[in-house]
């Protein structure tokens, strides 16, 4: 009998492939698509005729040294003065308790956000904050001659005031998978303020989703102003929420 013969290298590697094959991973979950609108451009078309009326008389007041915001009459608008005065939006502040609050404008709850500005505040502060009574949020930026023709909500960066107190530096970003994913859960709330799931059980309550969503009445005083006040609902003394973006 002869010698057995060893296996060849061909025939050691195909025994040690096949005794090592991992099996291949299942093809990732189609993404859904957003059921979110196009914002319409309807009021984008407005002639100059009609931009300079609501400039004069939807102009806010005189910006105060503090911290350059208009001010109010007794410190609160009246609510059923504010209604026919300008354009109602949507807006939502959210973000996970420990990090910083977001602003999303839509035209309608049912839109693609029109603007989303990364505040510089974190969520649990504006929350202690908007506890405490009416709250300013001022937004600056700064006139500049190659800045002519840039509409004001274009702004990249803002400097953020609360309250009259300065607290860093706002930015304007392209809405993210994650703003349009909290944007589509919130497409039917039109008011309202709760918590989303968390982003795991280990994080606890620092990974829940916080948001507040409230119909605000947008105000265009001029190219450099424009303020929105946050509707209250009936019976309520006005807005307890004013966001202004101005350019000095």
């Amino acid at each position: 009998m002869g010698e057995p013969k060893s296996p060849s290298q061909d025939q050691l590697h195909q025994t040690a492939s096949s005794s090592s094959t991992v099996p291949p991973l299942p093809p990732p979950l189609p993404r859904q698509p957003s059921s979110l609108l196009q914002p319409s451009q309807n009021r984008k078309s407005r002639s100059k005729v009609i931009r300079v009326f609501r400039s004069v008389f939807r102009s806010f007041p005189i910006i105060t040294p503090a911290c350059r915001m208009p001010s109010l009459p007794m410190g609160r608008m009246d609510s059923s003065k504010t209604a026919s005065s300008g354009t109602r939006v949507s807006g939502t502040l959210f973000g996970y308790r420990k990090g910083r609050v977001s602003l999303s404008i839509q035209e309608t709850p049912r839109c693609l956000p029109s603007l989303v500005v990364e505040l510089a505040m974190q969520t649990n502060v504006l929350q202690k904050e908007m506890g405490s009574g009416m709250v300013r949020i001022a937004l600056e930026c700064e006139k500049r001659a190659d800045r002519d023709k840039t509409s004001l909500l274009d702004e990249p960066v803002w400097t953020m005031y609360c309250n009259g107190k300065k607290s860093g530096y706002a930015v304007k970003r392209e809405a993210t998978e994650e703003d349009l994913s909290v944007m589509e859960l919130l497409k039917a709330v039109t008011m309202g303020a709760a918590v989303l799931p968390g982003k795991s059980e280990v994080e606890g309550p620092d990974g829940e989703m916080v948001y507040m969503r409230a119909l605000f009445e947008r105000i265009v005083g001029s190219k450099d102003s424009e303020t929105l006040y946050m509707l209250s609902p009936e019976g309520n003394n006005g807005p307890e929420l004013s966001i202004f973006f101005v350019r000095i």
